[in-house]
C-alpha cells in the first residue's frame, strides 16, 4: 500500500539524502538474483519522496548477485573478487534505473569504473548538477577500488554530495543489541551516537563508514525497506527506525 502521506506535501526532515539499499533486499524471496517485483516496489518508494522534492542519491549493494558467485570466488585473489562485486552493483543500478524510468523518475547512473557504453563515469560536479535538476543519481561500482565496501561508498558519496542524512534500508526496522532474526530477546535502539555504534561494535555499517559519518556530522537512519511507504514515513519523522547522530 502507498504511504498515507504520499498524496500531500508533508514537511520532511531532509532536503538531500543518500539512500543505501542492501543488495540482498533486491532478492525478494529468491535465494539470489534480482526480483523485479521487489525492485519496482523500491522504485515506487523512491518516487514518493522525489515527488515531495527530495534530492536523492542512491547506492545499492551487490550481495544479491555476488551471493550466487560466492562459490566461484572462493580461493580467488581478494582484489579480483572485489571487482566482481563492484560489477554486480552496476547490474543492480541498471535494474533500479529501468524501474524508476518506467514510472517517470529521471535518473543517471554513475560508475566509479568507467564503462561509457552503459552509464556515466563518476564526476562529482556532474552528479551535483543532476541532483539540482531533480534527477536521482545512482552510484555504482563502489569506490572503484578493492577492499572498500558499499557501506564505505555510501558514506563517501554522502559526504561528497553534501547530503544531510544517510538512510540505510534493510530487512529489519532499526539497530538492535543483537541480530533480531537469531535472538528474540534483542532490543531495538531508538537513538545512538556514532561513537556508541563504534564502541559497542554494533556492525550497522563498516567502522570506516560510521567514522566518516561522525567526522562529517551526517546522521544515519536505519529502517526496514520491506514495508511499502516506509521511506517517506521515516523522512517525515514517522515510522519505526533508529537514528544515529
Amino acid at each position: 500500500m502507498p504511504s498515507d502521506i504520499a498524496d500531500q506535501k508533508t514537511p520532511l526532515r531532509y532536503k538531500r539524502i543518500l539512500y543505501k539499499v542492501s543488495g540482498e533486499v533486491l532478492m525478494g524471496d529468491t535465494p539470489f538474483g534480482i526480483d523485479m517485483n521487489t525492485v519496482h516496489r523500491v522504485a515506487e518508494d523512491i518516487k514518493e519522496i522525489v515527488d515531495q522534492g527530495v534530492e536523492l542519491c542512491l547506492v545499492i549493494g551487490g550481495g544479491n548477485i555476488f551471493r550466487g558467485l560466492a562459490g566461484a570466488a572462493k580461493g580467488m585473489e581478494r582484489s579480483s573478487a572485489d571487482y566482481m562485486g563492484m560489477l554486480a552493483t552496476v547490474m543492480n543500478a541498471l535494474a533500479v534505473q529501468d524501474a524508476l524510468e518506467q514510472i517517470g523518475v529521471s535518473t543517471r547512473v554513475q560508475s566509479a569504473i568507467p564503462m561509457a557504453t552503459v552509464c556515466e563515469p563518476y564526476i562529482r560536479r556532474r552528479a551535483l548538477r543532476h541532483l539540482e535538476k531533480g534527477r536521482v543519481v545512482i552510484f555504482a561500482a563502489g569506490t572503484g577500488s578493492p577492499y572498500f565496501t558499499t557501506d564505505t561508498t555510501a558514506a563517501l558519496r554522502a559526504a561528497e554530495m553534501d547530503c544531510e542524512a544517510l538512510l540505510k534500508g534493510t530487512s529489519v526496522d532499526g539497530v538492535y543489541t543483537a541480530d533480531p532474526k537469531k535472538d528474540s530477546s534483542a532490543k531495538r535502539f531508538d537513538t545512538l551516537s556514532h561513537q556508541e555504534v563504534l564502541t559497542r561494535d554494533l556492525r550497522v555499517m563498516d567502522a570506516s563508514a560510521i567514522a566518516m559519518m561522525r567526522d562529517n556530522a551526517i546522521p544515519i537512519i536505519v529502517f526496514s525497506i520491506k514495508e511499502r511507504g516506509n521511506l517517506l514515513r521515516v523522512l517525515a519523522g514517522e515510522g519505526v527506525h533508529t537514528l544515529i547522530a
